[in-house]
């Protein structure tokens, strides 16, 4: 048994029900970050190239396309636990330049841009990595005969 299977496991059965309603909020609220951060794309690229100088803007635009359609599938995803793991992996390079960016400059897209709250999402996103998307999640056709 290699250490993936292991952690699917150990993550199986150690998941109780309500935690699925923190995974279902943290799917919707990644939802509207990831809407927000569209809505606002020109002052995201702009605060990104304002920050650091040594990359050029068709990488930080495209870094900002990248959190953008992240957050929104990720999201989606995550809130009906379907590849709960692989939505949680594409969130978490979004979420450590959000840690870096967002403790640079704390008025960024406030009200919900505080370092405490993108640390606390990330930590729900490794939390979820770990133990997967729960009993209330939507079931592929292969998984429902096991």
């Amino acid at each position: 048994m290699n250490l993936l299977t292991q952690i699917e496991h150990w993550g199986d059965r150690h998941h109780p029900a309500w935690i699925d309603i923190i995974r279902i909020a943290l799917g919707i609220f990644l939802i509207y970050k990831g809407i927000d951060f569209l809505r606002h794309m020109s002052d995201l690229v702009g605060f990104m190239s304002a920050s650091s100088s040594s990359f050029s803007e068709f990488s930080y635009v495209l870094a900002g396309h990248y959190a953008v359609g992240a957050h929104i599938l990720g999201g989606i995803l995550l809130a009906a636990g379907l590849f709960t793991r692989a939505a949680c992996l594409m969130q978490l390079p979004v979420l450590l330049g959000a840690i870096f960016f967002v403790g640079s400059n704390p008025e960024m897209l406030s009200p919900y841009s505080e370092v405490f709250l993108t640390i606390l999402v990330f930590l729900l996103l490794v939390y979820f990595l770990i133990v997967g998307n729960g009993p209330w999640a939507v079931k592929l056709p292969d998984e429902r005969n096991q």
